[in-house]
């Protein structure tokens, strides 16, 4: 696709972006997993994470989706281009299954609306790095857009 950019020259910061967002996934998911150990594995559990529901399975899929990420954006060379935005849909639609459950008894991840918006506000970022942080070797990216419009700046 020639509109996504490569090599875009803010690509370290979206990395950093990147591995903050596992990280935060992975603070999330360690801290649920310690408030809830003693509960149901799934389902609605009255327990508050960093202001948001969960419950023993939703923080196990965080710390696994972090850890991806995280290991994603320390490896590099597209590893994370492919991490960030298959993970980031896969966050997408847990949070749409989530906020379509989320009164039901098919909540299996205990999540509050709160869950949700965090949930969709992750992914989303996680698949705005995707479209940015793509790398290829020099002469295979072509020329800049400006190089190629003519302009100097």
């Amino acid at each position: 696709m020639a509109h996504i950019p490569v090599n875009h020259p803010l690509r370290p910061m979206y990395r950093l972006a990147g591995f903050v967002a596992g990280a935060y996934l992975v603070v999330f998911g360690i801290i649920g997993f310690g408030i809830t150990a003693g509960e149901s594995f799934t389902g609605h559990t009255g327990d508050r994470v960093l202001g948001q529901g969960s419950n023993l399975l939703w923080s196990i899929i965080t710390v696994i989706v972090g850890a991806l990420v995280i290991l994603g954006a320390v490896v590099g060379r597209n590893v994370d281009v492919a991490a960030d935005k298959y993970l980031g849909w896969g966050l997408l639609v847990l949070g749409s299954y989530s906020m379509a459950t989320i009164r039901t008894d098919a909540n299996f991840f205990g999540a509050s609306m709160a869950t949700v918006i965090v949930t969709y506000l992750v992914g989303l970022l996680l698949i705005t790095i995707s479209l940015y942080s793509k790398v290829a070797a020099p002469s295979k990216a072509g020329a800049p857009r400006q190089v190629r419009e003519g302009r100097t700046a």
